[in-house]
């Protein structure tokens, strides 16, 4: 299978989901155009109230549409966005990248993986139970956090649904995805 973005989506305001568009302009150092989190320093409010001066780890979400198709297994309505994802992929195993790693998106775009989103509560509040479906225990009862992974753009561009995904792994040991 070929690794693909299969939609784009931005909000102007913090919202909890984000609008479906045709594209979206990654610029380099801040995320998302005209999205509420793009900048050089945390926009996430609890974060911006502890401490402002935060660099932004988090300027782009990405979410795997097979979790989508997992909820929509499990009962849940849920479409590209519904989650507050900028990008939504397939074909990537997002989850289990290495901190580092490098998502070549569409033409130009990179965006390099920071760590893992950890949902809050307000992820029920749009629908009833999905914070425990977006939450698992491993072989080890290790919690495992599935509502998709932060980066930061490396190299900005346009993207699109349908552009290539091309994945490259940083170099050195695997360091498994913590939360940002």
């Amino acid at each position: 299978m070929t690794s693909r973005v299969t939609a784009v989506s931005r909000s102007a305001t913090h919202t909890f989901s984000k609008t479906p568009l045709e594209s979206i302009r990654l610029l380099t150092g801040l995320g998302v155009e005209g999205d509420a989190h793009a900048g050089v320093t945390v926009k996430h409010r609890s974060r911006v109230a502890r401490d402002p001066s935060q660099p932004n780890l988090r300027q782009v979400h990405l979410i795997h549409a097979e979790l989508h198709d997992e909820l929509r297994e499990a009962g849940f309505a849920v479409r590209a966005g519904d989650m507050g994802e900028n990008v939504t992929t397939r074909g990537v195993d997002l989850l289990a990248l290495s901190t580092g790693t490098r998502l070549h998106l569409g033409e130009t775009a990179v965006v390099e993986v920071t760590g893992l989103r950890n949902p809050c509560l307000q992820i029920d509040g749009f629908q009833d139970g999905l914070l425990k479906a977006v939450l698992d225990r491993d072989e080890e009862g290790t919690l495992v956090r599935k509502a998709g992974i932060m980066g930061v753009v490396l190299a900005g561009g346009e993207v699109r649904p349908g552009d290539p995904i091309r994945v490259e792994p940083p170099a050195g040991p695997h360091h498994p995805l913590q939360v940002v």
